[in-house]
């Protein structure tokens, strides 16, 4: 029992440390990112999003080089699936949430074609080197696409407004080169602590490294993206919300699930094809179709928002309780 205390505390030390080192690094590359003249837009987009999915790039970049694959696969689309089911549903819940960035509007397509290609590359159940690759050209791609979308959006663009409002403040460049060292170390630090801490409670509780990642590891990685969507939400900054968790699950997709491919190729579980990448690709689509609309804008009401939290909440019971088709209708049976 000392034990399982033990690595429970670690877990979650190992949680604030990661958040708290993010964070520092986010403030410094963004801070250098506009001492070089780079726009804030681009800056918010590419730099800001990627920092604050640092958290799951190391954890799933460490677990790999330790032999956890499951760990790192689970962090990732565990991630995404917490992102949309969890973050954008609770996020909706408390203020309905309306789309009107027309950089927004075509950044969420481009997730679910993602999506369906990692799916794609996926359906061997083995991540190889050629997927990694694959997969991490089109990170360099979207990178490049980010850069572009900030030059050609218009400053009067929704999204480029509260991007710019909510950038961190510049400072000094020793000071920012600091707080990147810092920060860089503290998501070292927090990393190796929650994969070890992870592993070991995985161990206790019987269960797989792939469990654990699609939910304690997915969930503590993502408290970056839960702050950051919930600030941007309760200051009306819809745009900036659903951005953040747009641009975060495409990070998870194309730098969390490749990077540690490359590091470690390796089999999948099949539950990963059968299982947790439909569910991924469903709050996808779900966000597709409420994200983007009809005629009208896209929003995602308190309905809306009620039903992404239902589903995650499911899905989360599927994971520890799973019910084939078999067990379904024997239990409706016994009941009819």
């Amino acid at each position: 029992m000392i034990g399982l205390w033990i690595d429970a505390t670690a877990l979650v030390g190992g949680f604030a440390v990661l958040v708290f080192g993010a964070d520092r690094f986010v403030l410094g590359a963004a801070s250098i990112a506009r001492h070089l003249g780079i726009s804030a837009l681009v800056v918010g987009l590419a730099i800001v999003g990627f920092g604050t999915s640092a958290p799951e790039m190391l954890v799933s970049s460490i677990a790999a080089w330790h032999g956890n694959t499951g760990l790192a696969v689970g962090n990732a689309l565990g991630s995404n699936i917490a992102n949309i089911g969890l973050i954008m549903g609770v996020s909706a819940l408390l203020v309905p949430v309306t789309v009107h960035s027309r950089a927004l509007r075509r950044e969420i397509p481009l997730l679910l074609t993602t999506c369906l290609l990692a799916y794609g590359l996926s359906l061997d159940l083995r991540l190889d080197y050629v997927d990694g690759s694959v997969l991490l050209a089109g990170l360099i791609m979207f990178l490049l696409w980010l850069v572009w979308q900030g030059r050609q959006t218009s400053a009067d663009d929704p999204l480029a407004e509260e991007v710019e409002s909510e950038l961190p403040p510049i400072t000094s460049l020793p000071k920012s080169w600091f707080w990147i060292f810092f920060g860089l170390a503290g998501l070292l630090l927090g990393s190796r602590t929650v994969v070890w801490a992870a592993v070991e409670l995985a161990h206790h509780f019987g269960v797989s490294d792939l469990i654990i990642g699609l939910t304690i590891v997915a969930l503590g990685t993502s408290l970056p993206e839960l702050a950051a969507s919930l600030a941007s939400i309760l200051r009306k900054e819809d745009d900036l919300a659903i951005g953040n968790i747009v641009g975060s699950n495409m990070f998870n997709i194309l730098a969390v699930y490749s990077i540690p491919t490359l590091v470690h190729p390796h089999w999948l579980e099949k539950e990963v094809v059968e299982r947790d990448f439909p569910w991924m690709l469903g709050f996808t689509v779900a966000l597709f179709l409420l994200g983007l609309g009809w005629r009208n804008p896209g929003r995602i009401g308190r309905l809306g928002g009620l039903l992404l939290l239902a589903g995650f909440c499911a899905y989360q019971y599927s994971l520890y309780f799973p019910l084939d088709l078999n067990t379904i209708l024997q239990l409706l049976n016994q009941k009819s």
